[in-house]
């Protein structure tokens, strides 16, 4: 396995662990570095980017208002009202367009996919496409011009 395909799965993994703290975060509004810190205590962390992880976690939560913004200017409802899991996958993903330009597009668009075909109803990695889609397009205007 190459350092690069070590640090994908290490990432994803982040990415799924991010999605699942800021889904316990929106369902009891509890502090979020207590989170971080149980979700580090109580996962192996071992083949985690435990570094992306907290970054995701807490770089979402720092930039929630702005994130939030860009997501309803491509949804017809606002984001409280899309399905938690989805938002958290949503928010994340946003996150990365708008923070990590070293982590490309697509990338960021297919493991948000990814995770909502895993964890979300059936039609909802449609939804989550469609606007990723757009707001990659809105962040990312270099890497998606030709698109």
């Amino acid at each position: 396995m190459s350092d690069n395909t070590g640090l994908a799965k290490a990432r994803g993994k982040a990415r799924r662990l991010a999605m699942q703290a800021l889904y316990q975060w929106q369902m009891t509004a509890d502090d979020i570095d207590g989170i971080e810190q149980q979700f580090i205590e109580e996962n192996d962390m071992k083949n985690v980017d435990q570094a992306y992880f907290s970054e995701l976690l807490l770089g979402v939560m720092n930039e929630l208002a702005p994130i939030d913004v860009q997501l309803e200017k491509h949804m017809s409802r606002s984001i409280d009202s899309v399905d938690p899991v989805e938002r958290a996958i949503l928010r994340i993903a946003t996150y990365e367009f708008i923070k990590r330009l070293d982590v490309p597009y697509r990338v960021v668009l297919n493991e948000a996919v990814v995770l909502t075909k895993k964890f979300c109803a059936e039609k909802s990695h449609t939804f989550v496409n469609a606007v990723l889609d757009k707001v990659a397009r809105d962040t990312r205007t270099h890497e998606t011009v030709s698109v």
